[in-house]
């Protein structure tokens, strides 16, 4: 009988860790990069975890290091990054070969203060990723080359410890 209660007991204590709190939402993760003429950045996203109808998801926080230097903070959607005004952000990013985000784009600070917006230009001739860089001295708007890369999570799998009831196969 102690065997179904400890079994019973640690599912109990197991389901507060595989259920998000109440008002909290899932989030996905992303591997991204960038490069172009002197310039390298890359890290993670954290997205929703659902996109919207046009396959975006909405890029909730972001880590990682432009030419590096550490990135401090994702910019406001909505907002336009300093220097940069009247442009502003979406953070949007899709799972695609072309367009993964859009021309509003997505933007970040780094730890000195920088700012960066990144973007994908399909409204050029020849589509193209573009970032605009802005220091309180200097402005850029140079064309690199984006990916982005949903993480696959590892499933989670609870048995039962072998000889225990319920044990698949027993």
């Amino acid at each position: 009988m102690h065997k179904w209660l400890r079994f019973i007991l640690s599912g109990l204590v197991l389901m507060p860790l595989l259920v998000s709190a109440p008002g909290a939402s899932a989030e996905k993760l992303w591997n991204w990069h960038y490069a172009g003429s002197k310039i390298s950045a890359s890290g993670t996203f954290s997205t929703a975890e659902t996109a919207d109808e046009q396959g975006y998801y909405q890029i909730l926080t972001i880590a990682g290091h432009r030419n590096g230097e550490r990135i401090t903070s994702l910019h406001p959607s909505g907002k336009s990054i300093p220097g940069n005004e009247p442009f502003t952000l979406d953070n949007l990013v899709r799972v695609d070969a072309k367009g993964q985000i859009t021309p509003k784009g997505f933007g970040f600070a780094t730890a000195s203060g920088n700012y960066i917006n990144t973007f994908y230009a399909s409204f050029l001739a020849t589509p193209v990723y573009m970032e605009v860089f802005v220091t309180p001295t200097t402005y850029s708007e140079l064309p690199v080359t984006f990916t982005a890369t949903p993480v696959s999570e590892p499933e989670i799998q609870l048995d039962t410890p072998p000889g225990e009831p319920g044990k698949m196969g027993d």
